[in-house]
């Protein structure tokens, strides 16, 4: 988690949850220090999460917003599960007066798509294949809708997604999807995507790869494929950040319909983080793509 390196100390605390021995434990709430944000939401990441279920122990989550005054903005920082923060710790955001909670949360799926796409040299979006169905992907298709892109190929093994219902969006499975001239990997999984671009395409790598994926270099070359690495942190400009998350904000506020928000984002009592956990690696496993822990509600 983020740390002042020019302070040499950490700009959260109170952490809610623990994850140890591949399950979640709660921890009880912590005051907040002098000048920080009480954590009110955190929000979870299905896939993630059970990633780290069976890595070290350690704090679970890593997006948390809270706000300064009960009507002020939401400021949303990437610290764990329900932890208070500083408002200026690195990675922070603002959201726009007026933005709910779960707008928020997909708002911040939305920003690592914009802040990528940013980085392409193409601007065309006639023909694009996005690979993966959770909620980096949902964060892409969003952003390209908000670009002008209408038709959107979603690759996926998942029987009716709850993806499947954002406009212009047509799921199919890997082994019918065919080759596209712009294919975005937001499930990490780079050789995938590979064999579903067409020679001369560009691949977008936004979903974050195991450290074993591999692409071979000679398979690039001969295939004459531009490859674009996407990560939300990559070098920009001074307030790119804050103002590429302020963009997507305004726009979800705008075009999103309530219904389609109630099927993408679910808000769960804080309390029950624990029995969620347990039911990530499981048939019972939430269907929505973002799930938002209430830690008002716990």
């Amino acid at each position: 988690m983020p740390r002042d390196k020019s302070e040499g100390r950490r700009r959260y605390a109170g952490a809610r949850i623990r994850l140890e021995g591949g399950r979640a434990r709660p921890v009880p709430a912590a005051e907040p220090g002098p000048g920080m944000v009480a954590g009110r939401f955190s929000v979870l990441s299905p896939g993630t999460e059970r990633r780290h279920l069976s890595g070290p122990d350690r704090e679970a989550g890593y997006m948390t917003f809270g706000r300064t005054e009960d009507t002020g903005p939401w400021v949303l920082a990437p610290v764990p599960h329900g932890a208070s923060f500083e408002p200026s710790c690195p990675g922070a955001v603002t959201a726009p007066p007026g933005t709910e909670p779960r707008l928020v949360a997909l708002a911040r799926f939305q920003l690592m798509a914009c802040l990528g796409l940013d980085r392409l040299s193409t601007t065309d979006l006639g023909d694009v294949t996005v690979v993966g169905s959770g909620p980096v992907a949902l964060g892409c298709v969003l952003e390209l809708t908000r670009r002008g892109a209408s038709r959107i190929r979603v690759v996926t093994a998942r029987r009716r997604p709850p993806i499947s219902r954002a406009p212009g969006v047509i799921c199919v499975p890997p082994g019918q999807a065919g080759r596209g001239r712009l294919v975005i990997d937001a499930a990490g999984v780079p050789a995938s995507a590979a064999g579903l671009t067409a020679p001369g395409g560009v691949i977008g790598l936004l979903g974050t790869p195991d450290t074993t994926a591999r692409l071979g270099t000679l398979e690039v070359h001969r295939a004459a494929w531009t490859l674009v690495g996407m990560h939300e942190l990559a070098p920009a400009s001074e307030g790119a950040y804050q103002e590429a998350f302020t963009r997507v904000a305004r726009w979800l506020t705008g075009h999103m319909d309530a219904d389609l928000a109630d099927l993408w984002c679910r808000t769960v009592p804080g309390s029950r983080a624990p029995e969620l956990f347990d039911s990530l690696a499981t048939p019972d496993r939430p269907a929505e793509p973002v799930l938002l822990l209430d830690w008002g509600a716990a």
